[in-house]
């Protein structure tokens, strides 16, 4: 069954649309490959897909999202140089989408650190102080 996925990177990662595209020509798979400005559609086998995916993902677990694409590259029926031009449907969602993705990607990277950041000390209050509040209320 042959499927299609978008690899999309993170602005904040260091891989590059072209990284990936030439990682897919070297790695001999027989896929279909198309670069974007946000990253790169692959199309093919459903089990190479996938394998290929996994490998890809390993480059920048934390930068590097993938999503389900319900058409080929070059699809009539999403083709803008078939459609007489203009962004083709789905562009605005996925632009939106990856505006959030730096965000997702630092919190993805800190879940395997042991201690959230911190960005400035509290120190802790007086027990004394406590019960003054306490009283007041």
């Amino acid at each position: 069954m042959l499927v299609t996925k978008y690899v999309i990177m993170s602005s904040e990662s260091n891989i590059l649309p072209s990284d990936i595209a030439m990682k897919i020509y070297g790695s001999g798979y027989d896929v279909l490959v198309k670069e974007t400005c946000f990253g790169v559609i692959i199309n093919g086998e459903k089990e190479v897909v996938e394998a290929l995916v996994k490998e890809i993902r390993a480059l920048d677990p934390a930068g590097i999202f993938i999503k389900d694409r319900g058409f080929p590259p070059g699809d009539p029926r999403r083709c803008r140089g078939r459609r007489g031009g203009g962004a083709r449907p789905g562009f605005y969602m996925i632009e939106s989408e990856t505006k959030l993705l730096p965000m997702i990607s630092r919190a993805l990277a800190q879940e395997d650190k042991p201690e959230p950041i911190v960005t400035e000390k509290v120190p802790p209050l007086p027990l004394k102080r406590l019960e003054e509040i306490v009283n007041e209320v």
